[in-house]
């Protein structure tokens, strides 16, 4: 894997407008995917975005780049369209999984999505082994998609079904996280974040007061992430409350466990993390950690401030060229 250093366009060193710019420069997604919709074994779905018809003769023969996006991600957003169409450009098959409720359509159930949900993901990838058994496999999360991933690599192993994986601006740390997002600027992106969730939530009101008694002036009431995960995302999922979960689903204790080679990128000036999300301690030979000095969150921009360029889509097909055969 490559270790070449980001540098970031002249102009745009600054952490947010590395976060902000993407969704300036790209207002139109790059492609219009395939959808399919995956049911799940509990009667509920997600929905599955692609570059190409998935049961294509050409998709039969490439290898498969699996997509994970982030909090309130989907295709529409700016890092999701381009590294599926960069893939595409070099060659793979490239797909991405909404987490439940992000894609077009609401879920069917009260339940959604959280940073340690792995059986979604597990389920897709099965899918993805059982029709393209030969193909080789990488895997990328972004963000929440990619502490996601941290916890699958860990949990399922050897058993992965991934040949590699990267993961990007994730938040290894998730209390960290929490409370580095209610300070200064970084209050815009939670104010964002939440209004999008608390939407969702309202939008399955009916569902969520049948499950946790939750009624619409409360989660209107809500103003920080750790509100809405301590009073949602923990009671829906399993957790006693919002410290158990991010106790339990923080990737960063789990990164030693992974057997597959994998990559971590991650920005020191990322605006929703603090450093408690770098490790610490000695990772085994096939983790490869690429710390940049700069890079923002999921922003990574380089090039010029006349012409920007999408880092990540152009260092990541690279990365992985040496898989095509």
């Amino acid at each position: 894997m490559s270790t070449y250093r980001f540098i970031a366009a002249k102009g745009l060193a600054n952490p947010h407008l590395q976060t902000l710019i993407p969704r300036f420069v790209r207002r139109r997604t790059l492609f219009e995917p395939v959808w399919e919709t995956l049911d799940t074994p509990d009667g509920d779905f997600v929905e599955l975005a692609w570059s190409e018809a998935p049961h294509s003769l050409s998709a039969q023969s490439k290898p498969v780049f699996i997509l994970f996006h982030g909090l309130e991600g989907s295709f529409d957003s700016p890092y999701a369209n381009g590294l599926m169409h960069a893939f595409a450009q070099h060659g793979w098959l490239s797909v991405m999984m909404h987490f439940r409720g992000c894609g077009p359509t609401p879920n069917r159930l009260a339940r959604a999505y959280h940073s340690g949900e792995i059986w979604d993901a597990r389920q897709f990838i099965e899918l993805l082994d059982h029709r393209y058994p030969n193909a080789k496999k990488v895997a990328v999360g972004i963000s929440l998609g990619g502490n996601m991933l941290t916890n699958y690599l860990a949990h399922f192993g050897d058993d992965s079904k991934l040949d590699a994986a990267t993961v990007v601006s994730a938040p290894l740390n998730l209390a960290a996280c929490a409370q580095r997002i209610e300070q200064g600027f970084s209050r815009v992106y939670r104010s964002y974040l939440l209004s999008s969730m608390k939407k969702n939530a309202l939008n399955k009101l009916h569902l969520l007061r049948d499950a946790l008694g939750l009624t619409e002036e409360r989660i209107r009431n809500m103003q920080r992430l750790y509100e809405f995960d301590d009073l949602i995302t923990a009671p829906l999922h399993g957790f006693r409350d919002a410290d158990d979960y991010y106790q339990r689903c923080s990737g960063l204790q789990r990164v030693c466990d992974i057997t597959i080679p994998t990559q971590f990128i991650h920005a020191k000036d990322d605006p929703f993390m603090t450093h408690d999300v770098i490790p610490n301690f000695a990772l085994p030979a096939h983790i490869n950690y690429r710390l940049q000095e700069r890079g923002g969150h999921v922003g990574f921009m380089t090039g010029s401030l006349r012409k920007p360029r999408f880092w990540l889509e152009e260092t990541l097909p690279n990365d992985y060229q040496h898989l095509k055969g």
